[in-house]
């Protein structure tokens, strides 16, 4: 009987597709419409053309628009359009909701500049929310001089929050004697006299607001914001006082706002009803004790959806800004028509969920190490091997899908036991070289094993978690994503290119620090936090760019200059005649600027150089023409930016 042919069927790899890497990477989840992965597989912005038409620029092609102007990487870029698409959706969420609910007060937001003071964006806000009368605030002196100086707009309130001293107390005074709409918020118990005192001095009544400490505390990273242990506000006994004060003083008639903050990023939006819940009912209070309010301001919280999971979890929100806005005003609208309370202008601090789309900092790879034991061949044992790499080199050979967890028990036995020997001198550093290296490979052949597994057992998620490659990164975590070492805060995190090959490398990002702490390891994922970033081989000379996304707000103020490392290179795009046009263009920090920041004098150093090498020419070390090289080389140096240059 003839032997029966073998059908072999072959199942057809569907190719990897920009699709794929838009859903690998959750574009379409945290982007909030504003970027995608084109079919040619790079990164896009979403910006409006000066004839009002919305079109697609690549990432890609900016930064190699920038670099033929000579702008190295990093850059941070600032896309105005996505700033005003913020303002505009806040303000006309607001605007529907009255409407739809027949509130009979206005919504009137405000910027808070601590978010992000940088000039440009500033006027940005202020001059493109002059149509909603969008203001500002300002937590300190030095903010209040910048705001002051930015309003243009009689109607935009000026909200002035934190410590204040008789200076500031006369600047927002003299501001409101101007026609600015300036209010002061009562912080904390003893700057009512100050105010007092100074309008007094002044001849002037001042707009007064108070700060209350809610009982119901925030969510997420910032919920000591609110509750009892809050820092700032006053607690129900200390609002009462300021009342008798102010009673007792005829000026009760100045007390307008009621102020609370319940924490910024706020992810759950039940928190935020109950704390406005909370201080609906101080509102009305406050009005039946006859003071004339009219304005409640909720401060800041509205969250931005980082990871894009529309949860409850820190770095995401369960609520959109629209319902945002319908809760806020349902929840006012009702409360103060049950208890015939004229309907208060609404004012709300929302100053991350305006700024943070807008930028985003994009950097290349300059190096990467591959994890450990992934090469194809174990290495050969030595003559005469010792015991131990024996049974290292069997437990290499025997190595099942079967037997994974106890040849992984076992390499981890006899890579320690080595060790043990090294440490008191019974085995040579070669050996021990050894060793490693075919433990290593075991522990590559373990991760590729578990990579074919659906579900992976407790005790070997570690190796998973362990077997990345480390892509060294032009950037500093400390200055330009200083929210990602603090707190932990998780942004997005792609490559903008190659989108159409599949990324096949675990990885982890590491900056140009040298500090255990300057890396990215861990990232969005739709079920919990990933511990590596799929990228790309690294091919070639061409630039491989990262981007990480929403880092408009905070990150540029809270960065510092670890390792000397300064501000990047700032680019603003906006569209014209359907092409890119760059603006507002800031080089980067030099060396002499950042050492000029922490007290030396680079003409100084210049001339402590020039000495040391004209005693290298005197000592015959050097020749003069030597000398000039390294004076001129070290000139460069300070004049050069503080990452790497290609």
């Amino acid at each position: 009987m003839p032997a029966r042919k073998k059908t072999i069927i072959k199942r057809k790899v569907r190719n990897w597709t920009a699709s794929d890497s838009a859903d690998l990477y959750g574009v379409e989840d945290w982007s909030n419409g504003y970027f995608n992965v084109s079919r040619t597989g790079e990164v896009e912005v979403h910006l409006r053309d000066t004839d009002g038409t919305s079109r697609n620029v690549s990432l890609r092609a900016i930064m190699d628009g920038l670099a033929e102007r000579g702008t190295d990487a990093p850059v941070l870029l600032r896309f105005r359009d996505l700033l005003r698409a913020r303002i505009d959706e806040l303000n006309m969420s607001f605007r529907k909701a009255i409407k739809a609910v027949k509130y009979q007060g206005e919504y009137r937001g405000v910027y808070p500049i601590k978010v992000n003071q940088q000039r440009q964006i500033v006027e940005e806000v202020v001059s493109y929310g002059a149509r909603y009368h969008y203001g500002l605030e300002a937590g300190s002196k030095p903010e209040l001089i910048a705001a002051m100086a930015m309003m243009c707009d009689d109607e935009a309130f000026l909200m002035c929050n934190g410590y204040k001293d008789d200076e500031f107390i006369d600047l927002a005074l003299m501001g409101q004697r101007m026609g600015l709409n300036i209010c002061l918020i009562l912080e904390m118990p003893n700057e009512l006299p100050a105010i007092m005192d100074r309008a007094r001095k002044l001849g002037m009544e001042p707009n007064l607001g108070v700060r209350v400490r809610l009982a119901a505390k925030g969510s997420g990273h910032w919920s000591e914001s609110a509750g009892d242990k809050s820092v700032f506000g006053l607690n129900a006994a200390q609002v009462i006082d300021v009342v008798d004060q102010l009673k007792a003083a005829n000026m009760l008639h100045c007390l307008k706002v009621l102020h609370y903050h319940q924490g910024s990023q706020i992810p759950n939006i039940s928190v935020i009803r109950e704390g406005l819940t909370e201080a609906c009912r101080i509102y009305i209070d406050l009005v039946r004790e006859g003071a004339p309010m009219g304005t409640l301001d909720m401060g800041g919280g509205l969250a931005v959806d980082y990871d894009g999971s529309q949860t409850n979890f820190h770095s995401s929100c369960n609520y959109s800004i629209e319902e945002y806005a319908r809760d806020i005003v349902e929840v006012v609208g009702e409360m103060c028509t049950k208890c015939g309370v004229a309907h208060p202008t609404l004012v709300t601090e929302s100053g991350r969920a305006v700024t943070a789309y807008h930028s985003v900092l994009i950097f290349n790879i300059l190096d990467v190490t591959s994890a450990p034991g992934l090469d194809s061949t174990a290495p050969a044992l030595p003559e005469n091997p010792s015991e131990i790499l024996k049974a290292l080199d069997e437990t290499h050979r025997m190595l099942t899908r079967k037997n994974i967890q106890e040849c992984y028990n076992d390499a981890n036995y006899y890579r320690d036991q080595l060790r043990m020997q090294f440490f008191y001198g019974n085995a040579s550093l070669r050996e021990r070289g050894t060793g490693e290296a075919i433990y290593w490979h075991i522990m590559g052949l373990i991760s590729r094993r578990l990579a074919e597994m659906s579900e992976i057992p407790e005790d070997l998620k570690e190796v998973s978690d362990n077997m990345v490659d480390f892509y060294y990164a032009n950037f500093s975590l400390f200055q330009s994503l200083p929210d990602s070492w603090a707190i932990d805060q998780l942004f997005p995190v792609m490559p903008i290119q190659r989108l159409c090959e599949r990324p096949t490398q675990k990885s982890v990002l590491v900056d140009i620090t040298c500090d255990c702490d300057g890396k990215v390891d861990k990232f969005i994922d739709r079920e919990d936090v990933a511990t590596s970033l799929p990228l790309h081989e690294v091919e070639g000379t061409e630039n491989y760019y990262i981007a990480i996304f929403l880092v408009g707000a905070y990150q540029e103020t809270l960065g510092d200059i670890h390792n000397l490392l300064g501000d990047t290179n700032v680019v603003g795009v906006h569209l014209e005649n359907g092409r890119p046009v760059f603006t507002n263009e800031e080089e980067g920090d030099s060396v002499a600027d950042v050492l000029t920041y922490v007290k030396y004098d680079p003409k100084a150093l210049v001339s402590k150089f020039r000495a040391i090498a004209e005693r290298a020419v005197e000592a015959g070390r050097i020749t003069p023409r030597q000398r000039r090289d390294a004076l001129e080389a070290y000139r460069d140096g300070l004049n050069g930016y503080t990452y790497y240059e290609l």
